[in-house]
C-alpha cells in the first residue's frame, strides 16, 4: 500500500501519465503518414492540459476540502509545461506539413492561424520559468508573468473556432472554465468588500 501511495505521488509518475497520449501522435508522425490529421488531436491535448491548469485555482475555492483539486493544484505547473509541449508538438507538425517557411509566412495573417501563434510565443516563457529557481529569482514578477495565460487561453479560443470553423467544441472545453473563472472573480470581490466593511467597523 504504501509503495503505491509513493508511486502514485511520484512526479515521474505524473509526467508518464501526461506523456501517454503523445505516444501515439509521435508514432504517427514517425511513421511518414499525413501529419495533418495529428495537428487537431495535438492542439486540443495542450488546450485541454491548459484548461485544467487554469480551472485548479477557483476549483480550490469551490471545493476547499477537496483532496483531488489540491493534489493536483501542487502539481499545476506540469500541466502548464505539458500544454507546453503538446502545442510544440502542434505547431512543429503544422510548420512541417505545410513544407515551407513561405507557405507558412502566407498563412500567418488568417486570424485562425496568427491567434495560434501568438498562443504559442505566449506559453514559450511561461513554460521556461515553470520551476522552482525561476519563482525564487523572479519572486512577484512571476505571478505576473504567469497571469498572461489568460490572453493566451484567449488566443487559443479563437484559434481553435476559426481554424475548425465550428464554436461547439471550442465552447464545450472552455465554457466551464469561463465560469469558474467568473465565480473566482465573484468570489474574490466578495472576500475584498467583507474585509472594507470590517475594517470600517473597526475604525
Amino acid at each position: 500500500m504504501k509503495t503505491l501511495k509513493t508511486l502514485f505521488n511520484s512526479p515521474y509518475a505524473f509526467w508518464v501519465l501526461l506523456a501517454l497520449p503523445s505516444i501515439a501522435l509521435i508514432d504517427g508522425a514517425l511513421s511518414g503518414g499525413d501529419l495533418e490529421p495529428l495537428l487537431h488531436p495535438t492542439g486540443e491535448f495542450s488546450a485541454r492540459f491548459m484548461i485544467i491548469a487554469m480551472m485548479l485555482t477557483p476549483l480550490r475555492m469551490l471545493l476547499p476540502k477537496s483532496v483531488a483539486v489540491l493534489w493536483l493544484l501542487r502539481r499545476r505547473r506540469y500541466l502548464g509545461v505539458a500544454a507546453f509541449f503538446y502545442a510544440t508538438l502542434h505547431t512543429l507538425y503544422y510548420v512541417i506539413d505545410l513544407g515551407s517557411l513561405s507557405a507558412v509566412a502566407a498563412d500567418i495573417a488568417t486570424l485562425g492561424i496568427w491567434t495560434g501563434w501568438v498562443a504559442f510565443v505566449i506559453f514559450v516563457p511561461l513554460a521556461l520559468t515553470s520551476n522552482d529557481a525561476s519563482v525564487r529569482r523572479l519572486r512577484r514578477t512571476w505571478k505576473t508573468l504567469q497571469r498572461f495565460v489568460y490572453p493566451a487561453a484567449v488566443a487559443t479560443l479563437l484559434h481553435w473556432v476559426f481554424i475548425n470553423d465550428n464554436i461547439g467544441p471550442a465552447l464545450v472545453h472552455f465554457v466551464p472554465l469561463a465560469a469558474l473563472e467568473i465565480y473566482r472573480i465573484w468570489k474574490t470581490a466578495g472576500a475584498k468588500r467583507s474585509l472594507a466593511v470590517a475594517a470600517k467597523i473597526a475604525s
